[in-house]
């Protein structure tokens, strides 16, 4: 689905973001990115779903040149592409149906969207997707009054009215709920496996990369440090990619699969 190769991204001249990245995602694959804070991987996405492109190297999408995308081609490449951000980005005080809704903004001609805001014109879509998600008594509701999980779910009832060919998940569960966070990852899972999607998420948990991906992509200051099956990858593999740039709580998450002769060893290089 995705080919990249020498793939760089350097913002204000100076700050490189991604530097001499290849990497291919195959179609219907579940991928997870894991890595420190400040290691590229939002960048990384934000090229994936086309919103900025890269400064150099190629991308190809479905064996699509990225170079070449402009104008309504653009933004047909775009309507393939599903994006669920940490943000949830929903309009608070919009009914949970318009929400829903406005995964269709981008096939839907202007006027079909306003006269959709004054009446919901695919009302049924939107419940499919809320009862896909287990919410579909929240349809008329506003969105402002729900829990951060609830409004999570909304935003992939969102995507799943878009109907994308891949999902990127940009961090979708750091604003909710630890407990609930495994639940939301299963719940991408499970739709991507149900409607053949391929599936790419970013993710601080490293216990929940390692419980549902098969396949794991650790980034670090914009390079890849691995891209290895789950089970291929190491204590040692984690120690390089995280000891020394992150914080405490999550080396602690790391650590805590490690054998206790391991931490020891790599105490002396921790920073608090």
């Amino acid at each position: 689905m995705y080919v990249l190769n020498q793939i760089c991204k350097i913002f204000d001249s100076r700050t490189v973001a991604v530097r001499e990245l290849d990497l291919k995602i195959g179609r219907g694959e579940r991928v997870a990115l894991i890595g420190p804070s400040g290691a590229g991987k939002t960048t990384l996405f934000r090229m994936l779903n086309l919103t900025i492109p890269p400064t150099s190297g190629t991308l190809l999408f479905d064996g699509l040149d990225s170079r070449h995308f402009s104008g309504r081609r653009l933004r047909e490449v775009r309507r393939r592409i599903g994006t669920i951000y940490q943000q949830h980005n929903l309009v608070p005080r919009l009914q949970v149906v318009h929400n829903v809704l406005s995964g269709k903004l981008g096939s839907w001609p202007t006027w079909r969207a306003v006269q959709s805001l004054i009446r919901p014109t695919e009302a049924d879509l939107a419940l499919e997707a809320l009862r896909h998600v287990g919410i579909a008594d929240k349809l008329y509701e506003r969105t402002e009054t729900l829990s951060g999980g609830q409004q999570q779910r909304v935003a992939i009832a969102r995507l799943l009215a878009q109907d994308p060919e891949v999902i990127l998940a940009d961090e979708p569960v750091s604003s909710v709920d630890p407990a609930l966070a495994a639940g939301i990852v299963k719940l991408l899972i499970d739709l991507s496996e149900t409607h053949c999607k391929t599936l790419l998420m970013n993710l601080h948990s490293v216990d929940l990369a390692f419980a549902h991906f098969p396949r794991l992509i650790g980034l670090k200051d914009g390079t890849i440090s691995f891209d290895l099956p789950a089970a291929a990858v190491t204590d040692e593999h984690l120690a390089a990619l995280y000891v020394g740039s992150q914080t405490e709580a999550v080396e602690e998450e790391i650590f805590s699969r490690a054998e206790p002769s391991f931490v020891r060893s790599c105490q002396p290089h921790l920073t608090r």
